[in-house]
């Protein structure tokens, strides 16, 4: 097996002269921050869009119970079934 030192010590003797052009006192993200940075905000602005597409959908009202009498209607009590009955 050969000795894997050997073939470290030669990458980093390759990526040490590229590690030293970087200016130290500026750093930025560059292109690929910016591409990442569009690509989240896409994907928000996707998901905003869908969001309110599928909130204005729900229909907040709720259905009228069938077994409840209307306001109008005679005064009722509730049986020991639990059944609503009229006290006409």
């Amino acid at each position: 097996m050969p000795d894997m030192s050997a073939s470290v010590s030669l990458a980093m003797t390759h990526l040490v002269p590229l590690a030293k052009e970087v200016d130290e006192n500026k750093v930025t993200p560059g292109v690929l921050g910016f591409i990442v940075f569009a690509a989240m905000a896409v994907a928000v602005w996707g998901l905003m869009k869908s969001m309110s597409k599928h909130m204005g959908k729900v229909d907040f009202k709720e259905p009228a119970d069938p077994e409840q009498p209307s306001a109008a209607g005679a005064p009722t009590t509730t049986t020991a079934t639990g059944k609503p009955s009229s006290t006409t």
